[in-house]
């Protein structure tokens, strides 16, 4: 307890509290998920991967103690930001405690593609877990994209531009490359303690050219593949031998990692036989320290060396690099640098290779010690201005504008969101008025969304609440859907409501038979299945509805990102092949549905509005042909959108639950 106490003390002068692990957290939550399960699969290596449900449960156990530990402090409304790949499950868990948070969350390594990610059996909570954030950032544009595939995969949730609606709340995703404090590098190169230092090294250096490679203890870093192409380097070139060492300063990472002990044993052989078979008696070909270094020895080796090697097999960023050239204020010295490392986007006036190629890297190495002087100048003043501008203080600060930006963007939003006050006028109006006309779309309003569309027939609550309403002689109930008008006579034809069908050809009025709104002809049909079938035979699990006056392709089983690349496509095509013809193209959730031009729900829902004085209209829709419906309502009708998205809808809901619990207050006694 006094140690403990003691470390509380020291931190809080720094504005900073602990969380405690005990031996066992740090075995199985940081050494066991976080490293043998999170680090080797985002990084591409899952042969390294124990998938285990106790390091699992531990994992969910820390990010919990962290949790607890902020609530101590943090207010609903506060900014909170969650860094990297050890709390992935942090943001749900304050959200669900601080729902008025500004939460922000840097992943600070790679982000796998969607067919590596999946192989984590708790992929869903994971996700889930960073998707509490308000604003989700990596490095790289790569990382991003692989990130939002894997969301769109696995949660089935779409973005737009990089914005995500999760459970009716907009959450942003972007890719902001991290910066270094740049001048606290190129100052300390300057420094009276560095330039001692780079004596001391010129004094135990003996050759014409230095190559640096530094990196942390990690199978990831590429530091055995870096040691052969030294190695064949000498080989291919022996004029260069006893001219050029390279020195490897590799820190001390995570030994008691069994992957990691192989590696350094690894590492240790493969220095001492280039060194036997290389090395003479005034030279020494790799230099090899297993070590930290204080900022100084740091400092120096990069403002003397003649190269940097940083040669990772995939990395987030990788920050050495920038220190290097932010730390060589003569602006000489040459980069090599792995386009595995998402620093590599950034820094294209460096020698950029392929680490798995080792003729590449020994090319680069002969490039690098022959490059002319004024060239290595050109490239690092540009690097430099680039490094400069875009420092460390600089993505702090690009963070906390879109983090705020985002959260500006959800109160918009949230303007627009029924609110208990607005819900309960909604109902008042609705009991204290003589007449009131009830529209309603089916799919993703009254019912979810199914794999297969014939799955989403209505249930007992369903059938519940519109007999209830459809009951009342006040009330003019009217379902105005995209579905067949067998189907919606079948599933609802029992109560006493009234049909729109195929947005808008067919209606029925209660009692009577279904009657076609206006005369219609079939004929462009012939034309348009042919396209529509190519498509389903290029897009396995897409299929065709046939409705009486419309063609319907559906891709809802269909891999979400090939679904919604062939849907571009079929558009364009059939936008191309049906421009002289009177048909529109409409896009809905998962379909596209191709009908006669001037046919809309809007126009259908006119037939109703025009034939009497109603006291109370109601208008719910969830997509883009509902729109038709709620431009045509009056200005004093309630009309509100499923979703949480742009509408001429006076108001937003998140979901079908919230469609049907607000049906159920209205018909409340």
């Amino acid at each position: 307890e006094e140690k403990e106490q003691s470390v509380i003390d020291s931190l809080s002068k720094e504005s900073m509290r602990p969380v405690f692990l005990t031996q066992n957290d740090i075995e199985m939550y940081y050494e066991g998920y976080s490293n043998s399960i999170l680090w080797p699969l985002f990084h591409y290596f899952p042969q390294y991967c124990e998938y285990r449900q106790d390091y699992w449960e531990a994992y969910k156990e820390v990010n919990q103690k962290f949790c607890d530990e902020i609530l101590k402090y943090a207010e609903d409304g506060d900014v909170i930001w969650v860094h990297d790949y050890q709390l992935l499950l942090l943001p749900k868990m304050i959200r669900e405690k601080l729902p008025n948070a500004s939460i922000g969350y840097f992943n600070h390594i790679p982000f796998p593609s969607y067919e590596m990610f999946r192989n984590l059996p708790w992929r869903e909570s994971t996700l889930r877990g960073v998707l509490g954030a308000d604003m989700i950032a990596f490095h790289t544009y790569d990382d991003m994209r692989h990130f939002l595939s894997a969301v769109s995969r696995i949660e089935g949730i779409d973005h737009e531009m990089g914005h995500l609606r999760v459970d009716g709340r907009l959450v942003t995703v972007d890719a902001l490359p991290m910066g270094i404090d740049y001048k606290k590098f190129s100052e300390g190169a300057m420094s009276k303690e560095t330039h001692k230092e780079v004596k001391t090294f010129y004094g135990a250096m003996h050759t014409q050219k230095t190559i640096l490679s530094i990196d942390r203890l990690d199978y990831s870093k590429g530091i055995p593949q870096r040691l052969r192409a030294f190695e064949m380097f000498l080989k291919l070139n022996p004029e260069y031998q006893g001219k050029v060492s390279l020195i490897l300063l590799v820190v001390p990472s995570r030994d008691k990692v069994g992957s990691y002990k192989d590696l350094k044993e690894e590492l240790d052989l493969l220095v001492g036989r280039i060194n036997g078979e290389y090395g003479m008696m005034d030279w020494t070909p790799i230099h090899y320290f297993y070590r930290s270094l204080p900022f100084n020895k740091l400092s120096a080796l990069y403002s003397m060396s003649d190269i940097a090697l940083v040669t990772p097999l995939r990395d987030g960023m990788n920050l050495v690099c920038k220190e290097y050239i932010a730390s060589k204020t003569d602006k000489t010295g040459v980069l090599i640098l792995s386009e595995m490392a998402g620093a590599a986007k950034e820094m294209s006036e460096a020698i950029i290779i392929n680490p798995n190629d080792p003729f590449e890297i020994v090319d680069a190495i002969k490039m690098a010690i022959n490059m002319p002087e004024e060239e290595q100048v050109r490239r690092n003043e540009e690097l430099q201005t680039k490094l400069k501008r875009y420092d460390v203080h600089r993505w702090v600060d690009n963070f906390m504008r879109r983090l705020h930006e985002t959260k500006g963007a959800q109160q918009d939003n949230m303007m627009r969101k029924l609110t208990t006050s607005v819900k309960s006028k909604l109902v008042e109006d609705y009991k204290s008025s003589k007449r009131n006309l009830i529209l309603l779309d089916y799919d993703g309003t009254l019912s979810g969304f199914k794999v297969n569309p014939l799955d989403a027939g209505p249930d007992e609550e369903l059938h519940s609440i519109i007999a209830e309403l459809a009951a009342d002689p006040r009330n003019a109930v009217v379902v105005i859907s995209g579905r067949d008008r067998h189907t919606l006579q079948e599933w609802l034809g029992m109560h006493n409501v009234e049909f729109v069908a195929e947005h808008g050809v067919w209606c029925k009025r209660f009692g009577e038979d279904w009657k076609m709104l206006e005369g219609l002809v079939v004929d462009w049909k012939e034309e348009v299945r042919p396209i529509l079938e190519l498509y389903v035979d290029r897009t396995p699990g897409a299929m065709i509805e046939e409705k009486d006056y419309s063609l319907v392709w559906h891709f809802r089983k269909v891999d979400e990102e090939f679904g919604n690349l062939r849907s571009r496509e079929l558009i364009s095509n059939l936008q191309f092949f049906t421009g002289n013809m009177d048909i529109q193209i409409m896009e809905g959730n998962k379909v596209i549905e191709i009908k006669n031009a001037g046919v809309n729900k809007g126009k259908a829902a006119l037939k109703w509005l025009q034939q009497e004085e109603w006291g109370f209209v109601f208008a719910a829709g969830d997509d883009h042909t509902d729109e038709d419906t709620f431009h045509v309502v009056p200005p004093s009708a309630y009309s509100i959108k499923v979703g949480m998205t742009a509408s001429e809808a006076k108001f937003n809901v998140s979901g079908v639950q919230d469609v049907r619990s607000l049906l159920k207050e209205m018909l409340k006694k």
